[in-house]
């Protein structure tokens, strides 16, 4: 954006210098006093008048633009089709036949304008059958990733196993933020912001993905929330995120969100009841001769009579698996001994 003003404010001078250099050069466009004055602030009044009308079209895009061109040529056809078929040859050039003609020509632009706006690319085959406005590429993936996705780090394991690919956008305001977290007084803050950023250059090595640093700022928006929904929206991205209600606040406002936990939860391990598992005890149950261990993905795994074997790795066959509110518990029975015995220090 800061560049943008520069290219503006430089447009600015531009025409003002304009406004006074015609000033000079035909002085008979302006037989008054301070005529470069006044040059000058007729130059920048119409340099002014082209930034806000720029300002006016900054969501307007190029597909856009062509529609509108070419509804307004088919109006416009159409007008002239009409004008010239003999329908008010009766009426000379008068100011009634010119009013009828401006009707025509306002009226059938803006029918076309308006057709060609709703329209999409299937609907122009209708005219030029034999052409198809078929993309030569596919639209690039791309995904806004939050600080709670980039302090996680799995974002990272997930573009090298080739899970996620495309173009990964950083906003500003987020790196901002992950360096406030970096230099913050608290030992585990600090920690959490400077594995965020080590995660950040570990994608920027990567060959799967590109990753970019987003300039956009959202004055008129003080959350960060909001302006990572805003941005997703205005690039047709994607946005990746630890945080849930963020994620429901998103889908609220149509905008595709990666939740990385629910992913994560997704592709946990399923076992099933009668199924052999081989798992390694790390410390003992609540109950009395328990074992638990955990699979790869964090389940944890409680093995009736495992207590002797805490510490090695055994087989266990699953006996039945538990629901809970943090997850899924695994009760399992000892089927062999460990398969590796450690060798005592």
């Amino acid at each position: 954006m800061a560049s943008l003003w520069i290219i503006r404010i430089l447009f600015l001078a531009m025409t003002t210098l304009a406004g006074y250099a015609v000033s000079q050069v035909r002085p008979e466009y302006l037989a008054v006093p301070h005529s470069g004055i006044i040059g000058m602030v007729i130059g920048f009044g119409f340099g002014w008048l082209l930034i806000a009308i720029d300002e006016m079209l900054k969501g307007f895009s190029l597909r856009a633009f062509s529609a509108t061109t070419f509804g307004l040529i088919l109006g416009s056809v159409v007008a002239m089709l009409i004008d010239r078929s003999g329908l008010f040859e009766h009426l000379e050039y008068t100011p009634t036949r010119w009013l009828i003609r401006l009707c025509l020509f306002l009226g059938f632009g803006y029918i076309g304008i308006v057709l060609a706006m709703r329209s999409n690319k299937e609907d122009f085959s209708l005219i030029i059958p034999y052409v198809r406005f078929a993309p030569q590429r596919q639209p690039e993936a791309l995904l806004v990733l939050d600080t709670s996705a980039i302090i996680d780090g799995r974002i990272a394991d997930l573009v090298e196993v080739g899970l996620i690919e495309g173009t990964i956008i950083v906003p500003r305001f987020v790196l901002r933020e992950l360096q406030q977290i970096a230099d913050s007084p608290d030992p585990l803050k600090r920690a959490r912001g400077r594995r965020g950023l080590e995660i950040l250059n570990r994608l920027k090595h990567m060959q799967q993905v590109e990753v970019k640093i987003h300039d956009a700022e959202f004055p008129d928006e003080s959350d960060v929330d909001a302006k990572l929904i805003r941005l997703a929206r205005n690039l047709g991205a994607k946005l990746v995120t630890n945080d849930f209600n963020l994620g429901q606040i998103a889908a609220l406002q149509s905008v595709k969100c990666i939740n990385i936990h629910k992913l994560a939860k997704a592709l946990k391990t399923v076992v099933l009841p009668g199924e052999s598992i081989s798992v390694r005890l790390v410390r003992e149950g609540k109950d009395k001769g328990q074992g638990v261990g955990y699979l790869a993905d964090g389940t944890m795994v409680v093995v009736n009579d495992g207590h002797p074997y805490i510490g090695q790795e055994i087989q266990v066959q699953v006996q039945s698996l538990v629901q809970t509110s943090a997850g899924v518990i695994v009760f399992a029975e000892a089927k062999s001994a460990p398969a590796h015995t450690p060798t005592p220090a």
